[in-house]
């Protein structure tokens, strides 16, 4: 009866794809029940899938459970203090040269992750053929630059249920050739050159350094929803059947969409594609960490607030914690396997990864994990975020380049800059807004030049 029934739901998700958005408070109460009906059917079905007859609760500030409450006390924030050590290999073997990293090491952290963080992407996943959609001349601050916007429209052939367009956009100086990009996790359809109040935007101070700006918008390649998961890039590769629990999650799925974006730059001689970088805030500094971390042809990272299954280690007890990941409400950004992690007896602790070595997949590329202020970013666990970058400081190092340089926690707004790999925590709250002169500096420094 229950195999019958996701059957039935599954037929149904084409019809109810375009209300994605309902998710997010739009459309009509009956759609978004029916929603939250498949979302639940799908975890239920990962579930079943694991073994797993339900998962610690995940942190709730607003519950009235005490027990439930975030911890912010950093005298109790470090309940599993011992690491993997990224460089020691799974047979216990010391990485001792650049070679050894490259060869044994990274792909064993690959592997780990995409068997039990984020998931594979899949062999069959289909081309993508872009198309310029407009493309306008406009004057952007005083500046001349052209507006481009793009289309992404995925191979279907294999199931033409389902039908994916990536969306996005880039802006670069008028007449210029072989520009840096930086690239944004963003909503791709807007005018990248419109007035946002009295403050420049990112894309103003990329532009006026001579670079491109890109923006792709990550709900087009996978829904922000576990009622996605059967549509979408996973839904597509899956031929609308639920996931297996080491099939890739959003996460990954936004980081594909940035790879065939990636691929189109390297075909245009506008844009240096060797020169790119991607940036992220929340749930997008998380893809952003992702993204650069398992496609290497990305030079530069700017990781925002990025929290758990971002920069922060699992083994911290620090703001929101694996539960809230492994809940029905953020599964999807993940694959299947790591809720297990969040299901007694399993904990954190057994997991055989942690962010640090995320992070030393980027090496030795330019890194820079930004936070915000303490009121602000807290449930992102700030210093759980420099910790990770502390702890992956030593592949850099063995690769030839500075990372942190210390592990104790510097503050607000003293930066540790000097690196390949740095750490910043801004006054802000949660964006990443003040720290962008501070990244466009570093990336100039580190990539440009």
């Amino acid at each position: 009866m229950k195999k019958l029934l996701l059957t039935a739901i599954g037929a149904f998700l084409p019809f109810l794809a375009s209300a994605q958005f309902m998710m997010f408070g739009g459309g009509n109460r009956a759609a978004q029940d029916s929603l939250r009906k498949i979302a639940a059917a799908d975890y239920a079905d990962m579930l079943d899938q694991l073994g797993i007859n339900e998962t610690r609760p995940g942190r709730q500030p607003n519950n009235q459970d005490v027990t439930l409450h975030p911890n912010y006390d950093e005298l109790t924030g470090n309940p599993y203090p011992f690491y993997p050590d990224p460089l020691i290999t799974n047979d216990g073997r010391k990485v001792k040269n650049a070679r050894m990293w490259n060869k044994v090491r990274r792909p064993e952290i690959v592997k780990m992750f995409e068997d039990e963080v984020y998931g594979r992407i899949p062999d069959n996943a289909p081309g993508v053929t872009w198309t310029i959609t407009k493309e306008e001349k406009k004057d952007f601050k005083g500046t001349p630059v052209i507006v481009r916007y793009l289309t992404g429209t995925v191979d279907n052939s294999s199931y033409p249920q389902i039908s994916v367009e990536i969306t996005a956009n880039v802006v670069w100086p008028e007449n210029a050739t072989n520009v840096p990009v930086i690239m944004e996790f963003g909503f791709g359809g807007g005018d990248p050159t419109a007035s946002r109040g009295s403050s420049k935007s990112w894309q103003q101070m990329v532009v006026e350094r001579g670079w491109a700006a890109a923006s792709i918008n990550p709900s087009s390649i996978q829904a922000d929803a576990g009622s996605g998961l059967t549509n979408g890039i996973i839904g597509l590769c899956n031929k609308g059947q639920h996931r297996k629990p080491t099939d890739w999650g959003a996460l990954r799925a936004w980081g594909w969409g940035v790879s065939r974006l990636l691929d189109y730059f390297e075909t245009c001689p506008e844009f240096d594609a060797t020169k790119t970088a991607i940036e992220g805030v929340s749930r997008y500094g998380k893809a952003s960490l992702v993204a650069m971390a398992f496609e290497e042809r990305i030079a530069a990272g700017f990781i925002a607030s990025s929290g758990k299954a971002g920069a922060a280690g699992w083994r911290r007890d620090n703001g929101e914690s694996i539960g809230n990941i492994a809940s029905h409400e953020e599964y999807h950004w993940v694959c299947g396997n790591l809720i297990k992690y969040a299901a007694d007896p399993m904990t954190e602790n057994d997991m055989p990864v942690d962010q640090h070595e995320l992070i030393a997949l980027c090496a030795p590329r330019a890194c820079f994990i930004s936070t915000g202020s303490w009121d602000g970013d807290k449930w992102q666990d700030v210093v759980g975020s420099f910790i990770s970058a502390s702890k992956a400081s030593a592949v850099y190092e063995l690769l030839g380049y500075k990372g942190l340089g210390t592990d104790l926690f510097p503050g607000m707004d003293n930066g540790l800059m000097d690196g390949r790999l740095t750490y910043r925590q801004h006054h802000g709250g949660h964006e990443a807004g003040p720290n962008w002169p501070f990244f466009l500096d570093f990336f100039e420094r580190e990539v440009v030049r």
